[in-house]
């Protein structure tokens, strides 16, 4: 006679509660102790009328087509990456060219992209594709530094009908860029000693562009280690007081308000 459905649970609880007794015994498992009690936010100046628009115009939406640069085919493996840069440093001569330019260097040193993106002296920096759209083409992430200076261009391109699109446009002091899934992800330096800024751009199917979701400021280093109090037995023995030279606040070069 085959077993009945009760006969086979009541052996698998039994198997289960015997693995959990050997696990326990084995790493000693304790308990993580209470929960903390999740406390709903407090809704302030409830009378408030809420704004209807925003008070200032920060560029959520970058998205330009750029003129001149075909992409036939829709590979844009075939696009030179310093060419656009070419194409975006026309737009704005005054700011590479001449003596007081800001980025006069970066001007100047285009001349030495010769042997292409990443070679040399060149400004461009190697470029990356990743399908950042989800439509199965990669797209273009490309970065070129704004000389003399320590600020980088990063820029994204699609392509749609045969055109290069750019949909994502930053300048900033970048430590690090990355790509994850649908989104590049720029980290930055920050006044604060041990923090960082931490932004996040993630591609949007409505707006069909990179939309900053994510502006954070986040600890990259250790906690400082609180000083013990002197013994009550062994006071401390007096010392000249200082003051701090002034206060350390965060950028808002990389957020936005």
């Amino acid at each position: 006679m085959p077993r009945s459905r009760p006969t086979r649970v009541t052996a698998l609880v039994a198997l289960l509660l015997a693995a959990a007794t050997a696990c326990g015994d084995a790493g000693e498992l304790q308990g993580a102790g209470p929960t903390e009690t999740a406390v709903s936010p407090d809704k302030l100046w409830p009378s408030l009328t809420p704004a209807s628009r925003p008070a200032y115009e920060i560029g959520e939406v970058n998205r330009e087509a750029v003129k001149g640069v075909t992409v036939p085919g829709g590979d844009l493996r075939d696009v030179n990456p310093v060419e656009v840069v070419r194409k975006e440093i026309a737009k704005s001569r005054g700011d590479y060219e001449g003596a007081d330019a800001p980025y006069r260097d970066t001007g100047r040193l285009m001349a030495d992209c010769a042997k292409g993106a990443g070679h040399g002296k060149c400004p461009v920096l190697r470029p990356y594709y990743r399908d950042l759209t989800g439509d199965g083409r990669p797209e273009l992430t490309l970065g070129f530094r704004l000389l003399p200076g320590k600020t980088t261009a990063v820029r994204v391109y699609t392509v749609e009908k045969d055109r290069l699109v750019q949909v994502m446009s930053w300048d900033d002091a970048v430590s690090a860029v990355e790509l994850a899934r649908r989104s590049v992800i720029i980290r930055s330096p920050s006044e604060v000693a041990g923090y960082e800024y931490r932004l996040q751009w993630t591609w949007d199917a409505d707006q069909k562009a990179m939309l900053l979701t994510h502006d954070e400021m986040l600890r990259t280093g250790p906690r400082k280690k609180k000083t013990p109090s002197p013994s009550p037995s062994h006071p401390a023995s007096p010392s000249r007081s200082t003051s701090p030279s002034g206060s350390h606040s965060a950028s808002p070069s990389a957020s936005t308000p």
